[in-house]
């Protein structure tokens, strides 16, 4: 049974938002803060800058007619992938079927766009169509068709928007513009300023492109610090606040050419204690890195990711409070429903999310439920698509992922565990020994065998498990002695021959 698809609705009131710029030699960081509660986290490392937005003169390697899609060298670490759908002919003629290997061959060097950055194990997804963002229009330079905002909504409006610019477009234009939410305000002025800026970028990529040698990178897009300043700020922000000196008269300088709503709120910090710090930044990061989010009166999320999806569990926890069970269920989905939103914007999980509310027995509650999550996922800036209750009682919910969630940022899969999450007992790993000890028995005379482990393994050697060592030593007929290594972990053993 598939669930129907709930519309999230569009005339909600976003909050006051206050962003916080961090900026070091190494990194800068973006926090968005709804009501003072972090709701969003943007990390780019000097060391590893996002690619979404990146130009690139690629290289056809592999053309696999059986997937509709190809592999595709720009000068990463893993080759790009490329699919029918995000050719650019193939979106030009939707109803055409079109076939990837009458347009691409191996060897073939291709004007290519970044949509999606490594994740994992996959490579980058590439674009053939490329488009250009500036702060209120969107330039589609192999195109001629001018779209809106779909957040724009009112008919006139748009209709008026359409009109102005193509007041302002040379009588032989052949690109193609989209217009963004924030062009409601914006003067004709700064629509032509931001044509010709669009343009003169365009214009330099053709001509990299003649010059330059395969998987060169012809576009790069705006550092953090000054995209924010083009892509997020709106006329909900209340402050932005920025801690670097240099940075805070770069960001000043951009907002007052292309962002002039952002310059009067821009605002250089000179705190005694760090922004994040006294915003309560860093302390949220790091809860927000495990798996247990708590809520009030005792209730608790459980938020596990994996590579195919990620769950998310309720749990009531001492949550006893109200006058029957229906209704203590009933408040704590509706609190979850909040929580679950702002994790899912602040942790930035994509992909599958299944969610597992406590179950309600009545179907106006299930009902109240889902119009009040659809509600707290309308502020997200991605797109997401919320299904209804699946046959299993579960909530079901897509959010598109273009980048690296927070975890796979600031984490990597530990050494000792291997990523599993779980350790082996001391007790499994003295067993594994002793039966490595009997295999090597009989492969090797040797006159004894030493057991190199960590102070948990030979501690129980010399106690609980000192029967099953002697009985080993009689069957074997070896002795075995043993010896405590302090930077074993408890998986990690070795047995010596000597």
């Amino acid at each position: 049974m598939i669930p129907d698809t709930i519309p999230l609705p569009k005339d909600i009131k976003r909050p006051p938002e206050t962003v916080l710029v961090n900026i070091t030699p190494q990194e800068t960081r973006v926090a968005i803060l709804e009501e003072n509660n972090i709701c969003e986290l943007h990390i780019e490392r000097n060391s590893g800058h996002g690619f979404v937005g990146n130009i690139y003169l690629g290289v056809v390697r592999r053309v696999l007619p059986g997937m509709q899609s190809a592999f595709v060298d720009i000068g990463l670490e893993r080759a790009a992938f490329l699919h029918i759908v995000d050719m650019l002919e193939q979106k030009q003629n939707p109803d055409e079927t079109q076939r990837i290997e009458h347009m691409l061959f191996e060897g073939q060097t291709l004007l290519v766009q970044v949509i999606k950055d490594p994740i994992n194990s996959k490579g980058a997804r590439l674009s053939t169509q490329i488009s250009l963002a500036g702060r209120f229009l969107v330039h589609l330079p192999q195109d001629e068709h001018i779209g809106i905002s779909q957040r724009i909504e009112n008919e006139e409006e748009r209709d008026s928007l359409r009109e102005r610019l193509n007041a302002l477009l040379p009588e032989n234009a052949c690109h193609g513009y989209i217009i963004r939410t924030s062009a409601e305000t914006a003067t004709d002025h700064e629509l032509q300023a931001d044509i010709d800026y669009l343009t003169k970028v365009w214009e330099n990529i053709q001509k990299q492109a003649k010059t330059c040698l395969p998987e060169s990178l012809l576009y790069q897009d705006l550092p953090l610090s000054l995209r924010m300043l083009r892509d997020m700020f709106n006329d909900n922000t209340v402050q932005i606040l920025a801690d670097s000196k240099l940075n805070y008269e770069k960001m000043a300088q951009f907002a007052q050419l292309y962002v002039q709503g952002a310059a009067d709120k821009l605002r250089l910090f000179q705190g005694e204690r760090p922004l994040f710090e006294t915003y309560g930044v860093e302390s949220a990061i790091n809860q927000a890195l495990k798996p247990r989010v708590n809520l009030n009166f005792g209730s608790y999320l459980i938020i596990e990711s994996t590579e195919a999806m990620t769950t998310i569990d309720v749990n009531t926890g001492g949550f006893v409070g109200l006058r029957n069970f229906d209704e203590t269920i009933f408040k704590t989905n509706l609190e979850a429903c909040y929580a679950i939103a702002r994790e899912l914007r602040l942790r930035n999980l994509g992909g599958m999310i299944l969610i597992d509310f406590i179950d309600m027995t009545l179907p106006e509650h299930r009902e109240a439920v889902l119009q009040e999550f659809a509600k707290a996922l309308s502020l997200d800036r991605t797109r997401v698509t919320l299904n209804g209750f699946t046959s299993l009682g579960l909530v079901e919910l897509t959010r598109k992922r273009t980048r690296e969630n927070l975890n796979h940022v600031l984490c990597e899969f530990c050494p000792v565990c291997e990523g599993r999450g779980r350790l082996k007992t001391a007790q499994t790993v003295c067993y594994e020994i002793q039966r490595e000890i009997v295999r090597e028995s009989r492969r090797f005379d040797v006159k004894q065998f030493r057991i190199i482990a960590s102070q948990p393994v030979i501690d129980l050697f010399l106690d609980e498990e000192a029967q099953s060592l002697a009985m080993l030593i009689d069957f074997i007929g070896k002795p075995i002695s043993l010896e405590t290594d302090r930077y074993y972990s408890q998986e990690q053993y070795d047995i010596v021959l000597v």
